[in-house]
């Protein structure tokens, strides 16, 4: 089987400076003294390999560096020691509204956003309305996205993600934003995905609809694989069940 991802030995951490204000700063700068700054090590020597057409949900509880690891492989982040690899055209829904401008209409964003993951002008106009009818907000389409609301950015963000036919499909807490009915729409729209053959990476706290979506499960602690394997077994270890 296809690889569609491989993680080696990936390392992420973060700079945490504890200054708070301008004055704090310019007295430890008058004084000589540096500021004061601790390192929060996110992932540690994280080695994984999704293979085509999986579908996997990232489990753990909050700070476990399940959202680090997503950002990893999309490319928003990068790992300060290892390395990923991705196979094919990856779509993620990783922060609602990531990739919209402001004081763009919906529409105007559509084509910005289909250009971001990799659509031709041609393939946005052609997809739009499609694109547009399944966000369900075709009476705002022509309104600058800063008056949407939160659930209407996920429904815009979502519907345009989903018509990009993407090989890898990483979605991260997305699903808790917007009304229940739409939630199911996201929902179905992924099990298509999935039985399309595409590859799926998903984080949730809703861990019945993953372990009934997935096929694996990996449970982060800590920035640690602790394990990997049938997804309703690693959400009984997450819940302290086995």
């Amino acid at each position: 089987m296809a690889e569609s991802v491989v993680i080696q030995g990936v390392t992420k951490r973060f700079r945490i400076k504890h200054v708070r204000s301008l004055k704090e700063i310019a007295a430890r700068a008058m004084r000589g003294r540096p500021d004061q700054v601790d390192e929060f090590v996110a992932l540690t020597d994280v080695n994984l390999t999704i293979n085509e057409g999986e579908t996997v949900a990232l489990l753990g509880f909050n700070g476990s560096g399940k959202s680090t690891l997503l950002k990893c492989i999309s490319g928003v982040l990068t790992p300060d020691d290892g390395r990923i690899g991705v196979r094919g055209k990856v779509a993620g829904l990783i922060e609602v509204g990531a990739g919209f401008h402001p004081d763009l209409t919906g529409r105007e964003n559509v084509y910005l956003n289909g250009a971001i993951l990799g659509m031709t002008e041609e393939q946005i106009a052609e997809r739009f309305d499609d694109i547009v009818a399944f966000s369900e907000i075709e009476d705002f389409i022509d309104t600058e996205v800063k008056f949407y609301s939160s659930g209407m950015f996920l429904r815009l963000a979502f519907a345009v993600a989903v018509h990009t036919d993407p090989d890898l499909f990483l979605v991260d807490e997305i699903l808790a934003v917007g009304d229940e009915p739409f939630q199911r729409k996201c929902i179905a729209r992924i099990r298509e995905l999935r039985a399309e053959g595409r590859t799926l990476v998903i984080v949730s706290h809703d861990l019945n609809m993953v372990a009934d979506l997935c096929d694996r499960g990996i449970l982060l602690e800590h920035g640690k694989v602790v394990m990997d394997g049938e997804p309703h077994a690693v959400v009984r270890r997450m819940r302290g069940e086995d």
